[in-house]
């Protein structure tokens, strides 16, 4: 059985979320990489945009943020000003006003603090494990991917475990609102205009926001100051504070943006370990645990783009992109391109050097959870493989309706322990 390799004709719409329920269309972008690496896009649901694909560019872009700005939207929809406002979190930013709220929050998030949380993952993963592989066949991403990021999110935000699948599930309505699996409001296929003021444009938005505002209250009454939440509501050096509205928003990225993108990576990775079948065998002889977690990222690529908006002219390969006009840096583009990746439709466990963009690395927008999302992968796979013998797929695996998430939502495996 070989790897999933993609089906598009090489002039896939890439403003509809239809075409990326069948993954993400690989032939397009090779196409574009080669022939048209800036390419517009005329769209009837909102204003056209510019397409980045090559790896190279995109990189340079990403280190301008005075030209390629964040602070219109990230997203491919069109929002008003207003919108924008309210809707923003830190994400939606410029520096310096993004350094000051990331800097509350980056210590909670730093490599050494994260590096702490490793015994505590490895005994989520012995839990996840032990029920998921008693059961023979399952669905993989329902049954371990999308449990140990849930799990790890309650520590990270000091929630009671007995709230998470109710987290989750807001959490998954609000990143998949594209996608009928995961939400009533499908955004692009019912009108959507009175949550136009809440985080991505989603019902779900208000209801963790109360929850939110709930838990806080909760906390604060029992003097507890654990986990990140407590940080985002100090004040700066300045002495200004978070507004209620940039917490919510914050509340609202943390459990979306927390969960999705590592559940979509470990799936992914499990995807691999069906038709790559010497990875398992990798993970259980060799030292590839310094590289193996950015392949898998990279494989996964949970974030297909992130929009940015020039702030003035700039000509690129023979285009001028506008002041005004929006860029899309398609990084599951980047992370297919030849010309960086040798092979880049196989998994390989040992890829040094791993330039990958899942990250956004190269500018102020690298992630935040970054080290978490590959101790998480890293200590997942290790504990996986050390009880299989072997893993197959027993059908196809479903993708995400979404342009903006990439993701396996449903992957039938049949495993057998060791």
């Amino acid at each position: 059985m070989t790897i999933w390799t993609p089906t598009d004709d090489g002039f896939a719409d890439l403003t509809s979320h239809d075409t990326f329920a069948r993954g993400a269309p690989h032939n397009t972008f090779a196409r574009l990489r080669r022939d048209d690496p800036v390419h517009w896009t005329d769209w009837d649901a909102g204003q056209g945009f510019w397409s980045i694909t090559r790896h190279e560019d995109i990189t340079e872009m990403n280190r301008q943020p005075q030209i390629f700005s964040s602070a219109r939207g990230i997203r491919m929809e069109d929002q008003t000003y207003e919108e924008y406002l309210a809707r923003r979190t830190f994400q939606e930013t410029d520096p310096p006003e993004h350094m000051q709220t990331r800097i509350k929050v980056a210590k909670a998030f730093s490599k050494p603090v994260v590096a702490e949380f490793e015994q505590d993952i490895r005994g989520l993963c012995d839990e996840i494990l032990d029920i998921a592989l008693e059961k023979g066949e399952f669905d993989a991403t329902k049954e371990i991917a999308r449990q140990l990021p849930m799990r790890m999110l309650g520590r990270i935000l000091g929630t009671p475990d007995e709230d998470l699948p109710w987290l989750v599930e807001k959490g998954d309505a609000l990143i998949a609102n594209t996608d009928p699996d995961f939400t009533d409001h499908v955004l692009d296929q019912m009108t959507t205009d009175e949550f136009r003021m809440m985080p991505f444009n989603s019902p779900a938005g208000a209801e963790l926001y109360q929850y939110a505002k709930d838990l806080m209250a909760k906390k604060a009454a029992a003097g507890d100051t654990n986990g990140v939440l407590h940080l985002i509501l100090q004040p700066s050096k300045d002495g200004s504070v978070i507004t209620e509205e940039e917490f919510r928003n914050f509340f609202c990225l943390l459990v979306a943006a927390g969960n999705d993108t590592t559940r979509y990576s470990i799936a992914a990775g499990m995807q691999a370990l069906c038709h790559q079948p010497e990875l398992l065998g990798q993970m259980q002889t060799e030292d590839i645990w310094d590289t193996a977690p950015d392949e898998i990222i990279r494989w996964a690529t949970p974030a297909l783009y992130f929009r940015r908006t020039a702030t003035q002219d700039v000509d690129m390969h023979g285009k001028t992109i506008k002041a005004g006009d929006k860029v899309l840096y398609w990084f599951s583009s980047a992370n297919r391109d030849e010309t960086v990746f040798d092979d880049p439709f196989r998994v390989n466990l040992k890829r040094t050097p791993n330039k990958h963009l899942s990250f956004g690395q190269g500018g102020p927008h690298v992630c935040l959870g970054m080290w978490l999302a590959r101790l998480e992968v890293r200590v997942l796979f290790q504990e996986l493989s050390k009880r299989l013998k072997s893993i197959e797929a027993t059908g196809p695996h479903k993708f995400l309706r979404s342009n903006f998430v990439g993701g396996i939502k449903e992957l039938p495996v049949r495993v057998v322990p060791k």
